[in-house]
């Protein structure tokens, strides 16, 4: 028997916005797979519109210095306020605090592995004494400097193969990479996860979210078919923590989620960049009790020295 779709195809392909780099590629490409999936559709009925980011034109600087996460944002949110696309896919992790008002995340796909992958050594401590670890990230760096005083970072930016090539280039020891970004590039084996108890993942790491205008009634219930709201309610936390703090780009944050029935595990730490300082706290609450993660950045903020205050700016 075949099943009716549960809303009927559109009339002209919808239009999915996504930067051009493979990862990117790939999670529009499940996005799309999954919305005709659930609608019964043909992938014909999805169009994928890529986009060049400034983030990925300028690779030979940290992204802090260069306007932050809105470099991964700023293309596709114009081309989604001037109608060009219908919707877009990101990497969560990649979408900055504050959004525009006219812009909704109408969508959380289910979440992916949020564990780091450390590459060029078995472990942490495995890291050869004064290895040089390429990252741009301030979380991965706060960490590994925490766990590995005598161990230093070098700048390293760019897609997966980018960062790998770099490291087989010598450019540094071992590197970083996100588990989640090697899954959807079926780049299975490489490296070796690490513990996100003992080295826990950057907020919204492994979602993938799907935006539209918030006044597109129809584009926005097209995609609540294919909201997975465990996901979403994390994703919303952690980022309702990022808010709460006044973290930025270089505020070392790092935290882990788990969605519990009805309630929210929420383990966070914060570093100071050189990694000297840590606080880490945990909280349990409701999965709709918005006010949780503000509390969480409350108690963290004053636990923390001041070494690690002076990185955030609570409003």
């Amino acid at each position: 028997m075949t099943l009716a779709p549960s809303h009927p195809q559109p009339s002209s392909p919808l239009r999915l916005g996504t930067r051009r780099s493979p990862l990117a590629m790939a999670q529009a490409e499940e996005a799309r797979a999954r919305l005709c999936a659930a609608h019964g559709w043909p992938q014909e009925a999805v169009e994928l519109v890529p986009v060049t980011a400034s983030g990925d034109k300028v690779q030979d600087r940290p992204l802090a210095e260069i306007g932050g996460k809105a470099l991964w944002t700023k293309e596709l949110d114009a081309w989604l306020m001037a109608g060009e696309i219908d919707f877009a896919v990101h990497s969560a992790k990649d979408v900055e605090t504050l959004r525009p008002a006219a812009i909704a995340m109408a969508a959380v796909l289910p979440r992916e592995d949020v564990r780091d992958v450390l590459v060029g050594a078995a472990s942490i401590h495995a890291l050869p004494a004064g290895a040089r670890i390429g990252t741009s990230a301030p979380r991965r760096a706060a960490q590994l400097l925490h766990a590995r005083p005598d161990c230093s970072v070098v700048p390293f930016r760019g897609n997966v193969q980018t960062r790998l090539a770099k490291l087989a280039a010598g450019e540094a020891d071992a590197t970083l990479l996100a588990l989640a970004g090697l899954n959807r590039l079926g780049q299975h084996g490489v490296g070796h996860p690490l513990d996100p108890a003992q080295w826990l993942p950057a907020p919204g790491q492994g979602a993938i979210a799907i935006e539209c205008r918030a006044a597109d009634d129809g584009t926005r219930a097209l995609l609540s078919a294919i909201d997975h709201a465990p996901s979403h309610a994390a994703l919303l936390a952690e980022r309702a923590l990022l808010a709460a703090l006044g973290g930025n780009c270089h505020s070392p944050v790092a935290v882990l989620t788990r969605a519990e029935a009805d309630s929210l595990e929420m383990h966070a730490v914060l570093f100071s960049p050189d990694g000297a300082e840590r606080t880490a706290l945990e909280l349990v609450f409701a999965a709709a009790d918005a006010s949780g993660p503000a509390r969480l950045a409350e108690a963290l903020l004053a636990s923390a020295p001041e070494a690690i205050r002076v990185h955030f700016a609570p409003a």
